[in-house]
């Protein structure tokens, strides 16, 4: 059975570790040259409200299939080593961590488009729901940029 450090993708409700993330995607392979990571934290102001707490919602099981989908396509396409993407569900405070992706290679070029290929896929494609709640009620965000 796989440890959640050995998991390379997981939908989760408790923060992560960007260092010990970045150390277990570097174990993958003594080849990496190159290591592109993208954090995703909490904001305090969206399209000109005041957020003070965001909600993830995800389908379950095909949130995770889609993300390992992703996974496995950016690794073939970009031709990287290794990916790992983490995105925390439920309730998120301001400043909190929310969505992790570490993409590593032999160079840094590939991991840079892979790592940005990713996250724009991950927001268009998989089934996990955003709430904010602003000062005038709570409001499902539709489209992210």
């Amino acid at each position: 059975m796989r440890t959640i450090m050995e998991s390379k993708v997981r939908i989760q409700r408790e923060d992560f570790s960007v260092t010990g993330e970045i150390e277990a995607i570097k174990k993958s392979s003594r080849n990496i040259g190159g290591i592109t990571v993208f954090l995703g934290t909490g904001r305090e102001l969206s399209k000109g409200e005041n957020i003070s707490k965001l909600n993830f919602e995800h389908y379950p099981k095909m949130a995770e299939k889609k993300l390992e989908e992703l996974r496995v396509k950016a690794i073939e396409d970009f031709k990287i080593i290794d990916m790992s993407i983490i995105h925390r569900i439920g309730e998120i405070d301001i400043g909190e961590n929310i969505v992790l992706i570490v993409a590593a290679g032999e160079h840094r070029a590939e991991t840079f488009k892979a790592c940005e290929w990713a996250i724009a896929e991950l927001k268009r494609t998989t089934p996990i729901w955003k709430r904010e709640t602003t000062s005038t009620g709570e409001v499902w965000v539709q489209a992210t940029p």
